[in-house]
């Protein structure tokens, strides 16, 4: 039997073969009988339509990811006092190993716009790890960074308070309701500096009219080619100081419902969001007869009593609300 009939024939009762690619064994169809294993598949690494499909399937090579400054294509000198078979090193060797470790970094980054990329990206990376926001949301982020600085010199800006406007403004393409105030708060600037915020709100500002994203009321053709929104709905922060204060799902949706029907934007232009979420949700616990003070709605919301009040009386001057009230019916009683 040549080597091609025993390829492609049974040995045995010389029935055709069937290959097993998850265990590189060719087995006969009827009997069963394993005629080659250990086989090696030359085929197509994966069948992938985008980029990033392709990069989950791939196994030839590292994963690449836009959070790094060197897309993660690099390599590591690991520590240790030990080689590769388990023995360990003398001191000369070890300190020979440290200085190559120590030069090998260094050489990573080479010039400054580098060092300057590279140092936002870690507080991009440490800031999204200390609030737990998804990795989509860092690559997004680091996305977004990256198409500012090759527009815009970066050059003499703060690291914290940039990595702070480009995770704000990540998370407003990604839908995640996060303030200003929180996330330059994870960056690690204390409370009692305001300019930290200042400063990061400057720099948002910046962004957004540097990259040309706008609302949709503005242009909303643009925006939607784009797919960059600047301003979210007003649900989103319903909802979370709903959750963070525990109120009555009730309250929630009957808040969301005036807001969807006192939707105008001259009523939010100018105005916070999260201010007006604190209105809505004020409104519709009166109007279900539900006691929530000012007092715990303006603590969670990180707004004054005063902006929740004033909030309330723009609502209610704007627009005519009606309030219908059902009789309950008894039971008994059709």
């Amino acid at each position: 039997m040549t080597a091609n009939e025993y390829c492609t024939q049974c040995p045995e009762c010389s029935s055709s073969l069937v290959q097993d690619y998850s265990k590189g064994e060719s087995i006969c169809e009827k009997c069963g009988f394993v005629v080659m294993d250990g086989m090696c598949d030359f085929g197509r690494e994966s069948n992938a339509t985008d980029f990033e499909e392709k990069s989950k399937n791939t196994r030839a090579s590292g994963s690449t990811s836009f959070a790094l400054h060197d897309y993660g294509l690099r390599t590591e000198i690991a520590f240790g006092t030990k080689d590769y078979a388990g023995k360990s090193i003398d001191s000369q060797m070890a300190e020979q190993m440290y200085n190559i470790r120590k030069w090998h970094l260094r050489s990573r980054i080479t010039s400054a716009p580098e060092r300057r990329l590279s140092n936002v990206l870690t507080k991009i990376n440490e800031t999204c790890a200390a609030m737990s926001l998804p990795k989509l949301l860092v690559e997004t982020a680091a996305m977004l960074y990256r198409n500012y600085e090759s527009k815009q010199e970066a050059k003499g800006k703060s690291i914290a308070c940039m990595a702070a406007a480009t995770i704000y403004l990540a998370c407003k393409k990604c839908q995640v309701v996060r303030s200003l105030d929180e996330i330059v708060a994870a960056t690690g600037v204390t409370a009692q500096d305001r300019s930290s915020a200042k400063l990061a709100s400057k720099y948002y500002r910046m962004m957004v009219m540097e990259m040309g994203s706008f609302t949709a009321q503005e242009k909303p053709a643009e925006a939607l080619q784009q797919h960059m929104p600047v301003a979210m709905a007003i649900d989103h922060y319903i909802s979370k100081l709903s959750n963070m204060a525990k109120i009555d799902t009730k309250v929630e949706r009957l808040a969301i419902d005036i807001a969807h029907r006192t939707n105008d934007h001259m009523l939010a232009d100018g105005k916070a969001p999260n201010g007006l979420a604190a209105a809505y949700i004020y409104i519709a616990s009166i109007f279900l007869g539900i006691n929530i003070l000012q007092r715990d709605v303006s603590s969670l919301s990180g707004v004054t009593e005063v902006t929740i009040r004033n909030r309330c009386k723009d609502i209610l001057t704007s627009f005519k609300l009606t309030v219908t009230v059902k009789q309950p019916v008894r039971p008994g009683f059709a």
